[in-house]
């Protein structure tokens, strides 16, 4: 009897709390880091959309659907991944990785997290929804990038970019063309740090086979990524000029910029520690420049 209720405790413990822990994991909610670079452009794009009053509805939709499209897309990463994460020291712990979510379970975490999703965009417009479906192929085409191409980095710069048509067709069921100004130039701060954090990961992935822009440009990569800020900022000020923001925002450009030079010194001697530490710096430039809209409109 002792032995049957001990059973039964286990099974419940597993169900109640070691699972949801794992998925918890599995979707990185304890590294928020991801969904916030992905946040930032979204916001950017919701507020001049909308001159700075966004539906409450607008912004359940489009900070949920960030957390829950982000979710999926690294349940979606390491599931593919699988077979190379054990290899390298950043990723070797990840719950697919090491067994402890099984492959089963995490289509099943995709399923729900796409579902939900999905369902939110239901409640925008017909442009939204057709948009919706493109960034479906995107997030399930990235992971494979690093496999055939040395630049999976412009593929997520494409996939973190997406929110941005998005916002605008929800807002203004179009698609003008200053949302595609501010899509070019959040890819081109993804192309930023996303290099930035592959050079954490060079010398494993070089080891197993994997490709990044860290690898193809080797001893230029600081000086590639510097002149990319540079036309960062620039797109920036031309996103403040065609919008009609105000002094405030070109403070919080200016502030941007010395951001952006202090990860060039974190980044000087290459080492993964500083270069870690240098891409998450780049939350404080996404949340600088959105309270450089929100302050400018």
């Amino acid at each position: 009897m002792a032995e049957h209720k001990n059973r039964l405790w286990q099974s419940l413990r597993r169900i109640l709390w070691v699972k949801p822990v794992l998925y918890a994991q599995l979707i990185r909610l304890d590294k928020p880091i991801g969904w916030l670079l992905l946040l930032w452009p979204t916001l950017w794009a919701l507020w001049l959309a909308n001159n700075g009053k966004p539906t409450l509805h607008l912004l359940v939709v489009f900070v949920m659907g960030v957390f829950l499209t982000r979710s999926a897309g690294v349940v979606v990463n390491d599931l593919v991944d699988r077979d190379f994460d054990r290899f390298v020291e950043r990723t070797k712990d990840r719950p697919i990785a090491t067994g402890r979510v099984s492959q089963t379970e995490a289509i099943m975490v995709i399923a729900v997290l796409g579902i939900s999703a999905f369902l939110l965009v239901l409640t925008t417009n017909r442009l939204t929804v057709l948009l919706s479906i493109f960034a479906v192929c995107l997030t399930l085409l990235y992971p494979f990038m690093k496999r055939y191409t040395y630049l999976p980095q412009v593929f997520l710069g494409f996939a973190f970019s997406w929110g941005i048509p998005m916002a605008f067709a929800a807002s203004t069921n179009g698609v003008p063309s200053i949302a595609w100004l501010i899509f070019a130039t959040n890819m081109l701060w993804v192309l930023i740090y996303d290099t930035i954090y592959a050079m954490v990961d060079r010398e494993d992935d070089l080891r197993i086979g994997l490709k990044s822009t860290a690898i193809l440009l080797d001893d230029a990569d600081r000086l590639i990524i510097g002149i990319i800020q540079v036309m960062f900022v620039a797109a920036l000020f031309s996103i403040g000029q065609q919008t009609g923001l105000g002094t405030t925002y070109y403070i919080a450009l200016l502030l941007a910029a010395v951001l952006l030079t202090y990860q060039q010194y974190l980044i000087y001697d290459r080492t993964p520690e500083k270069c870690f530490k240098a891409f998450l710096n780049n939350n404080w430039v996404g949340l600088i420049i959105f309270s450089g809209i929100v302050l400018g409109l």
